[in-house]
């Protein structure tokens, strides 16, 4: 205790300084549970039963809000198909049918659809917006695709993708995900429906592919830098003199870019530093890709020739970070945020219906958010649920990054 002698000296007295911290970790199942064996007496006169109160701690409901918050993560975050929680929860003795986990997870849905539209309307404001996508199999929308071949009626659309747009409003972050047969140009239009009249034109970064044009007259498109450069690392062990001119010179905006972002620097002060040391760079480039092809240096129909016909192509688009404050270099942040779609296709292949989609959507779309945020997903899903009259009544009070501040206190 404070102000006891010291037991090794025995001359000084404690005093007491920052505590010690001392952990240990153990294991449960996803979802473990609690049994609670209640007395049962029946009135010998009459024949009623009387059964014994369970515990107060024990909730009106079987399963708890952050028993459907760990489900939720599970499938859309782990990407554990429920037929396999089903299997493990069997394992260690705590069944659960994954037609119930789906109900429960249809019931989180319901609590957090009003904070996903407010954030779909929060992201259409964004300064800055990177987009992609990728493959998706509806097993509803397969079956209409069979339909229509058998029909032997007019083709129609058969594509189906999962759009990501990472979206930077201000100091957040907001990651939005849509499944269905809209790809990216067509769901990015439909977001910027929601946008102010009043706010500028947003930045647009994406790859050049055809589906990710939108209305490009209400914004300013950026193309990825690095995937022009992946097209000379693809070609390196055939052409390496040429290829390396490119490689290095990408490699040194790169490289100030990372500068500019150790720096900290502005806006203003990034567009003017890649302006002084990047845009001399980039300029060189250009001159030696045009001598490439007026020249005849390289044939214009081999591998070389297409990549260096892609950078002349989208040249003005690939160095829009020369031109406009916060223009982007390259995709990578969304790219990242597509990994958490595809751990789920790899391990559950499929959704069964356009419903399912959508709702692993919205809920994809909050954990990545909240990921961005450095908020712990789990406790945002459970104070979602136990707070759904005044998450319906204000959605904007109940975002990731302002949450904690509508919590009643312990």
């Amino acid at each position: 205790m404070a102000g006891e002698r010291c037991p090794v000296c025995g001359r000084g007295r404690l005093y007491r300084v920052a505590p010690g911290v001392d952990i240990r970790l153990d294991g449960h199942a996803l979802l473990s549970a609690v049994r609670y064996v209640l007395e049962k007496f029946r009135c010998s006169a009459c024949g009623q039963v009387f059964t014994a109160a369970a515990p107060p701690e024990v909730g009106a409901e079987k399963y708890s809000a952050r028993a459907r918050a760990v489900l939720v993560l599970g499938r859309y975050y782990l990407g554990v198909p429920l037929y396999r929680l089903e299997g493990y929860q069997a394992m260690v003795g705590v069944p659960v049918a994954d037609a119930t986990q789906w109900d429960q997870i249809e019931r989180v849905a319901d609590c957090v659809y009003p904070v996903f539209e407010q954030l779909k309307t929060l992201a259409a404001q964004g300064e800055v917006i990177y987009q992609d996508d990728t493959h998706v199999r509806i097993l509803s929308l397969i079956a209409e695709n069979r339909q229509t071949r058998a029909d032997d009626t007019a083709e129609g659309r058969t594509g189906m993708y999962t759009t990501a747009l990472v979206v930077q409003q201000g100091a957040q972050t907001i990651c939005l995900y849509f499944a269905g047969r809209a790809h990216a140009g067509e769901n990015l239009e439909a977001l910027l429906t929601r946008r102010e009249a009043d706010r500028g034109t947003p930045i647009v970064m994406s790859d050049a592919l055809a589906a990710n044009t939108a209305d490009e007259v209400a914004l300013i498109r950026c193309h990825c830098l690095a995937h022009g450069r992946r097209k000379f690392t693809e070609l390196e062990e055939v052409w390496p003199e040429e290829c390396t001119v490119v490689i290095e010179a990408l490699k040194q905006v790169f490289d100030h870019e990372e500068e500019a972002r150790v720096q900290q620097m502005n806006a203003t002060e990034r567009l003017a530093y890649h302006q002084a040391y990047s845009g001399p760079i980039m300029g060189a480039l250009k001159q030696w890709l045009d001598t490439q092809i007026d020249e005849r240096l390289v044939e214009p129909n081999s591998s070389l020739g297409k990549a260096i016909a892609y950078l002349r192509g989208h040249w003005e688009t690939l160095t829009r970070f020369l031109q406009v404050e916060r223009a982007p270099l390259d995709t990578n942040i969304v790219e990242r945020a597509l990994k958490l779609i595809i751990r789920q296709r790899k391990n559950s292949l499929f959704y069964a219906t356009e419903h399912s989609a959508s709702i692993a959507s919205m809920l994809t779309s909050l954990i990545a958010t909240c990921l961005h945020a450095g908020v712990n997903a789990l406790e945002y899903l459970v104070a979602l649920q136990e707070h759904r009259p005044a998450v319906f009544r204000d959605p904007a009070a109940w975002l990731p990054w302002n949450y904690h501040a509508n919590l009643a206190p312990p």
